[in-house]
């Protein structure tokens, strides 16, 4: 069941504008280190010594986290708006579909997208590091991957919540400003503790025990899509 509503779901997101989206993120946090390291690449080589791949990496993380829990909320809203928009959760749920299969489906997609997004930009970090001269041979294939991925699991809460406030609320002015005022929080949040949730992306990445809180995201959020999951068969929704 879940599989034939996630197949629809894939359907549903053509022309919405979500692809580009997914696009966007990457192509931006790559292009913004594009022009960082190609005005200061002399004192950045100097800065980062033998370690030019870290150094890349250090600069491009800094911003992950914020557009992962941004590119989470505006992904959930796209995503729910498909049927908001067109007024059809009616005519979905009147379907011989569970509707925690449509709930479930609709998460899977959001965290497919996000994984996609992610990876790209592990594959656009290391063709700009190529392009800037960064030896190939030496090239940290498992932090590149982990780039995205790790900080990812650290904001699945985000994304459980805010696909949870989507899919129940028409409105989806709340929800957005939410998440933004989430991801904004989540810059300064190690300041408050390292087990702050909002902290989880940034210390899934450069923690003392990095898979420690990808492994707390991810189990947060998956509860918190399970209480989503929960609320939603339950409500009815126009």
């Amino acid at each position: 069941m879940t599989g034939r509503a996630l197949s629809s779901d894939w359907l549903k997101i053509r022309g919405k504008g979500i692809w580009f989206l997914v696009f966007l993120a990457p192509i931006g946090l790559t292009a913004m280190q594009a022009l960082n390291f190609g005005l200061r690449l002399d004192y950045l080589k100097q800065q980062y010594g033998d370690n030019l791949w870290g150094g890349l990496l250090n600069n491009v993380v800094v911003f992950v986290p914020l557009a992962l829990m941004l590119g989470a909320t505006i992904l959930s809203s796209m995503i729910a708006n498909v049927e908001h928009e067109q007024g059809s959760w009616k005519q979905l749920l009147a379907l011989p579909i569970p509707r925690t299969a449509v709930y479930l489906a609709k998460f899977m997609l959001a965290c497919i997208l996000l994984i996609v997004s992610s990876l790209l930009l592990t594959v656009g970090v290391v063709g700009l590091g190529l392009v800037l001269g960064f030896d190939a041979s030496e090239i940290p294939w498992t932090d590149t991957i982990r780039l995205g991925l790790l900080p990812l699991a650290g904001a699945l809460p985000v994304l459980s919540l805010e696909l949870w406030l989507t899919m129940v609320t028409k409105n989806q002015a709340l929800p957005v400003t939410l998440g933004i005022i989430l991801a904004v929080m989540g810059m300064f949040s190690l300041s408050i503790s390292p087990y702050f949730p909002l902290a989880w992306a940034q210390m899934a990445w450069n923690g003392p025990h990095s898979w420690m809180y990808a492994g707390m995201g991810i189990g947060m959020g998956l509860l918190i899509m399970l209480l989503g999951m929960i609320h939603f068969s339950r409500k009815d929704v126009a």
